[in-house]
Order: structure tokens, then sequence, then C-alpha cells
């Protein structure tokens, strides 16, 4: 660090006569003292966003000849005249042009351009060395010495991968969650990486889509109170500056997990009153724990790209939610306005993006190009940059990075500590749903010899889950690496059948029969590839993909007893192979330790506890299906009328005049919340704390939880409202508390839930966000489809 370019402030900071804490009690200040040192063009540069790119030996070794000789060619260093071919050259002889024309690449188009103050942020920059180079480029060798962000994809681990965040979800376990947070911004920050763009708060209604993978469920309620948790986890629980922290980037602002049809990029079209009470308030829930940065989303709605949407970064964000940090677009998404026809080109999009309130522009590059001319021509005033820039500073004097702006390459290595390990082993055993289990099933015997079958069973890549950019598959423990590890007194046969889920080849499957009958009990490892879900990965149809099912059946016709483990990246329509499995254990991707924590359970070292945190369709064609939807005016029966029942022939009529399918029903497979566990639970007596309650006032539910087993076990209790009559149609049921209650064998609690008049405000005819007087319904129990129920009121 250069101490001249701190002034005596920061001399005096470093050698302790202030404390610590002083520069950042005084970030404004030092925030418009900087701004006011400012080019126009410096300015610029901190709006803009890069990707780091570099070719090193690793990279080159994966190079084929051909992929070596066109880059040659198309870079103009080989095969023009006066040079030499390709073919004459030697492969070392080409390993060495490319390398020197990628550090000539890198020091025109990343270095010299953050020496010149054009770049406030690079993007995927993993190797701490380089992080450094670059970092001193910045605070060195340019005019101001700001230091650089760096940003990456650090979703769900960074080297110790953890479920995928519906995984975590379906722990209902915030501090889970803030856990696994803490330790991927450990990991990734001893990199340099000080910036994550998580947790992704969209409501995900849709299993179609790819990213329901990434997303915290279908309920906001679930969702605010987990994303809350990974924000705190991220920023060191509110202290940014902690070199162990990284800045959190709640996305994608707003609305695009209903992209319609579940196709990743599509239009939304989303009322004000759901946006409001339904898609909004888990972002708003992060950005009160302290959310440093935003990013907007990729779709429209109602024809409005996201990243040129000034009602929702201004009004709501900026105006009635006072964020301060900073919004950044996602990648190139301010050009795809372009595509959209919202913008006819990038000098437009960059024009109308910066003047909705976007900060920071990922990779498109418009800002950097376009605003000097719009600021001359007086489309785009100099006080937005001035005010986009603000926000950045802010945020990276927040994170300390003008005193610590480097790594420490002679750190001991954090990644893959024992502690870690155990943390994400401990995540994914949580995150486990057990969804049937007939005639005790589970758990397993370990005197019992098993057959392991299916491709899941030794998928390290697979296992890990989408958006696991830095992940090692080296280091992922699968069911079959458990078996030769913690479980290896297993006695066990192995015969995947399948070398992957999409794999149609039945050939093996007369060999994993047989492994089935060699062994007392079948346990199959079915589900769906990494790469099958994720970004740009939707699918129209969610069975088990190939021919897992027929898998499961042949093995199922060896008579012996059938566990059925899915490791998958979304719900799945699996209603066809309940019959074929006596137990099932669903795991959406569990992470580097999903294997040992799977036998964990099998075995019933640990007793499952997760709760599922989206519906579960019988089949397809229900989506979108979720518990808390709007009260009908013809609402279904307990029973329904189905195909078989109609008479041939039978005069046109509405059957029963409800609301369902006359094919699948009203009711899902599993509802939202759903989870069974080795241990019994039984909910009983409960009791309001009153009848009514007034408009500043909280309502006490009590209920009394015992195990009435003979297992201990832990159990999600949940609670439920609905607010009966509204001034707008209010949903059948709205999850307003969860707890995890751990008890004995036989053991039993009483559990209480503090419940305020302002629980149940919400957005009403006027988008004012209000409680109403009235009566409420109220229940709590294991799942949204809970019994046990009582009713209060609050009064004016």
């Amino acid at each position: 660090m250069k101490v001249r370019k701190l002034g005596l402030l920061g001399v005096f900071i470093l050698s302790g006569i202030f404390p610590a804490g002083y520069a950042q009690n005084n970030v404004e200040k030092r925030v418009e003292d900087l701004l006011s040192k400012m080019t126009l063009e410096e300015k610029i540069g901190q709006m803009n966003q890069v990707s780091f790119f570099a070719v090193d030996d690793k990279a080159i070794a994966q190079y084929s000849d051909d992929d070596m000789d066109t880059f040659l060619v198309r870079m103009g260093i080989a095969g023009g005249q006066g040079q030499k071919k390709p073919s004459e050259m030697t492969k070392a002889e080409k390993i060495a042009l490319i390398k020197a024309e990628a550090a000539k690449m890198l020091d025109n188009n990343i270095t010299q351009p953050i020496r010149d103050g054009k770049i406030g942020s690079l993007l995927n920059i993993t190797d701490p060395v380089m992080v450094n180079r670059l970092q001193k480029a910045a605070m060195d060798e340019s005019r101001l010495g700001i230091p650089m962000i760096i940003g990456r994809d650090v979703i769900h681990g960074f080297k110790t991968i953890f479920p995928i965040p519906l995984g975590q979800a379906a722990s209902f376990n915030p501090q889970l969650v803030e856990d696994g947070a803490r330790i991927a911004a450990i990991e990734a920050r001893s990199t340099g990486v000080n910036w994550t763009f998580a947790p992704m708060l969209d409501i995900s209604r849709d299993a179609r889509w790819g990213r329901i993978a990434e997303s915290l469920g279908e309920d906001p309620y679930l969702g605010g109170q987990l994303g809350a948790a990974m924000v705190r986890g991220f920023q060191g629980n509110g202290n940014l500056g902690d070199p162990n922290a990284i800045a959190a980037c709640v996305k994608h602002f707003i609305g695009y997990g209903a992209a319609e049809g579940g196709r990743d990029y599509n239009s939304t079209n989303i009322p004000p009153h759901l946006m409001r009470n339904i898609y909004l308030p888990p972002f708003h829930n992060s950005i009160k724990a302290g959310a440093a940065t935003l990013m907007t989303s990729f779709n429209d709605n109602d024809g409005i790209p996201a990243s040129g949407n000034d009602y929702i970064l201004k009004s709501i964000l900026r105006d009635e939610w006072k964020f301060d940090g900073f919004v950044v677009s996602d990648w190139a998404s301010i050009g795809e306005m372009i595509a959209h026809g919202f913008a006819k080109n990038d000098k437009q999009a960059a024009e109308i993006s910066a003047n909705a309130g976007l900060d920071m522009e990922m990779v498109t590059g418009a800002y950097l190009k376009y605003l000097p001319e719009l600021i001359k021509e007086g489309k785009v005033a100099v006080a937005t940059v001035d005010n986009a820039v603000r926000n950045i500073l802010r945020i990276k004097f927040r994170m300390g990075l003008f005193e610590n702006p480097y790594v420490d390459t002679n750190k001991a290595s954090v990644m893959y500590a024992d502690a870690h390990m155990k943390a994400a082993r401990q995540a994914a055993v949580e995150s486990a749903i057990l969804l049937k289990n007939d005639n005790n099933t589970l758990p397993l015997a370990e005197s019992k010899k098993i057959a392991i079958i299916g491709p899941m069973a030794n998928a390290p890549h697979d296992q890990l889950g989408t958006w696991i950019f830095d992940g090692d598959k080296n280091h992922t423990v699968t069911p079959i690496g458990a078996l030769k590890g913690d479980y290896k007194h297993i006695r066990y046969v192995y015969e995947p059948a399948l070398d992957f889920s999409r794999e149609k080849n039945t050939a093996n499957f007369e060999k994993a029969k047989q492994a089935a009958a060699s062994a007392d009990v079948a346990v199959v490892f079915l589900g769906e590839e990494s790469i099958l879900s994720g970004e740009a990965h939707s699918l129209s149809n969610i069975n088990l993909i190939g021919v897992q099912s027929e898998l499961l059946k042949a093995v199922k016709s060896t008579g012996k007893p059938v566990v059925l483990v899915i490791m998958a990246g979304r719900p799945l329509t699996i209603e066809r192979d309940l019959p074929f499995a006596d137990a099932v254990l669903f795991n959406f991707h569990p992470g580097t330790m999903g294997g040992p924590a799977i036998f964990d359970l099998l075995f019933g070292k640990a007793n499952p506890s997760g709760k599922l945190p989206a519906t579960f369709v019988r089949e397809v064609g229900q989506i979108p299906m979720y518990y808390n939807h709007n009260s009908t005016g013809r609402p279904a029966p307990e029973k329904v009328m189905g195909l078989d029942e109609i008479e041939l022939e039978a005069g046109q009529t509405s059957l029963g005049n409800t609301s369902f399918y006359l094919d699948s029903g009203k009711d899902p497979l599993y509802p939202f919340g759903f989870g069974l566990s080795y241990s019994t639970f039984e909910y009983s007596g409960l009791t309001l704390s009153s009848a009514s309650i007034p408009m500043n006032g909280t309502l006490t539910a009590r209920v009394t939880l015992k195990n009435t087993s003979n297992v201990d076990g832990t159990e999600v209790a949940q609670l439920y409202v609905q607010d009966i009559v509204g001034s707008v149609v209010r949903p059948v049921r709205e999850l307003k508390g969860f707890r995890r209650v751990a008890l004995k064998a036989g053991e039993s609690k009483i559990i209480e839930f503090k419940l305020s008049a302002d629980d149940l405000s919400f957005y009403g005819r006027d988008l004012i966000k209000r409680t109403e007087a009235g009566d409420f319904n109220i229940w709590i129990g294991g799942d949204s489809n809970a019994p046990l129920k009582s009713t209060f009121s609050v009064t004016e």
C-alpha cells in the first residue's frame, strides 16, 4: 500500500493513533473528498466492471492443436506473410507465442485500463498473486489509488461446497445457512475475492425453471429469513471491514423467478399487489439485514426490463427502502435491452440504465464508451454519475479495501478445513427430506449387506450441483467414497447400471438385479446431473430423466426392499416412481460431503429433519402450484371427481363447480413444508394468549409438541395464518413463523410463537402496507396442511 496516497489520515490509522473503526465512521466524508478529486473519466471507470481473463500453462494444456492453430492465426501472429505457419511450429513454440500474446492482451485490456482509472471492478479472478498484481496497479500505479472490488459467483460454497441453496432452504435453519455463507466467505476472501453474487432471492413457483436450484424456494417469509442469514454470513454479521468478509449482492431485482413457462430469461407479468406482497419482501428483508449490493434481473416485467426500470430502482429501492449500497447489472443485461426492443443501441441502453439508477455495468462496456457523450448532449446529468460513484465508493470504504486491498499469500490455506467439511456434512444432513418410509424400512441396520445401484452413487461432479466454479470434484465424498471411508465396515455390492442420469442403455439392468438379489436391501441412487439445472437449463419434463425409472422398477422386481435416494437440482415429478420404492430420501444436490451425510441418515446416525421449501407436483401440468395461492370463489372440496367417474356421453356440466384437475385432482404430491422423520410427532393443545389483539398488539400462540416415538428427533414446527377477509383477496395460508425443536424420545415441549399485528400487514387496494382489522385463522403443525387450527381477530 502507498502511504502517500492515504495522506495523514491513513498514516494515523495504520499507526494506531486512531482506532480501526475511525475510517468506517467517516465514510461519507471520505467519499466526498475522493469524489471531488475525480475526473469524469475516472468516475465512469468506477461504474465499469470487466471480466478477467488469463492464459496460463494449465489453461493452454487444455487446448487441442487445432485450437492453438486457430488462436495463432486469428490473432495474426502465425500464418501471415513472413510468418511461420502453425504446421511449421513445435508445440513449445506455439505455447510460448500464446502466452506472450495473452500477456500483451492482459496488459492492454485490463492492467493499463486499471492504471488509467477505467475499471472499478473485476470479475472471475481467483489467483491471489494476480489479484495483488492488479490491485497494485489500482493502488500504486493509478492517479487516485482506488482499489477494485473483485467479484465471483460464490453461491453455495467456494471450495467446500454446501448443498445448493434450495437444499439449504429445506433445513429451515437460518444459522446453518449463515454458517455456510461464513465459510464460503472465509475461503473466497483468502484468494482475493471480496464480493459475491448471492443470495438469490427470486420466489420460485415453477420447478421447470433451472434456477430454482439457486433459489430459497417458493415462500417469501422463508426466503426472507434465510436470505438475511446468508447476508450476515457473507458480510461478517454486519462488519464489512472484517478481512474474512465479502460483500453480498442480493439478486435478481425483480421477478426473475416468475419467468413465463419456466423458460429462463423470459418475460414476467407480475401485477403490483403480487409484486409487493410476494416478490419484494425477501429483498427488503435482506436489505434491512445490511446487504451491500443488489443486482438487477434479466427479465422485463410488464414490458419494462429491470435494468432500465427507474420505478423499482429509485422509487422502491432508494426512496422507500433507503438502500445506500450500489446496484450492478446482471451479465450484459444493459445491452440486452436492445434485444428486448427497449433500446435501439448500446448508447441508448446506457442512457436508460444510468438514468434509471443502475450504478455499475457488468461487462457490456456501454457506460465507458457512451456516458461522456451522453453527458455532453445533456441526456445524462453529471449528478447522476456522481451519485452512482458515491454508492460504489461507499461500499469500497465500508469494506476497508483502501486500507486492506491485498491478499496475504503467505497465509496457510483455509480450503477444505476440517471444520468446513464438518459443517458441510451437517448441512447436507439437515437439507435431506424423507418423503416416504413404509414399514420403517429406514434406518438400515449396519449388519445388513446393501446393494448400491444407480448413476448418482459415485458422481463427484454432479453431486456438487450448479454454480460451483471453484469446487473440485476430487474433494467430493460420494456415497461410494463414504463406503470406502467412514462406512468401510459396511458390506456392499456396487453396480451403477447407468453411467450417468441421461444414459438410455439398459444392458446392465440384469447386473443391477443380480446385485439387489445378493443383498438384504437395495439402495438406488438416481437424480439429475448438475448441468440439467441452473441458469439456462430449464426443462419441460421433470420426471427422472432417461431410463432411471425403468431401472428402479427392475430392482424392485427382485422382491428386495428398495430405498430410493435422489440427488437433484429441483423438485421432480416422482409420483410414478413411488410404488417401486419402500423409502425415499430426497436430496437437492448435497455438495462436497453429501455421501457421508446420506449414509449418516440411512443408518440412523442422524435423523431426517428437512422440510420441502417448494411444492412437489404430481405431474408437470399442475405447474404453477404453490401452497400460498389465493382463495378462489369455487374452492375444491376434500374429495373431487376424477376422470373415471364421468359417465360416457354425459351431458355437459360443470362437474361440481369447483377448481381442480379432472386427471390429477386438486392436491400436489407433497405440500410445502412436508418432511418425515424416524421419529413421530404429535401437535396438541393449540391455545392463543387472547381472542383478539389491537393494531399495536402481539399474540402468543402455544402448542404442545410431543415426540411419540422411541427415537430422538428434530421437528420443524410451522405457523401459518389466513386473513379471512381483506381489501384484496388473501392467500389461503401464509407461513409466518417456524422453529426447529429437538425432542428426546417420548419428550413433550410447549412451544410458542409471537405474532404481532404488523406481521399480518399487506399491501391492499391502495398499495399502502397496513394491517386490516378482521378475523384470522391460525394453524401450527409440521407442514402447510397442518390441521391444528384456531381463530383470532385484530381490532381497530
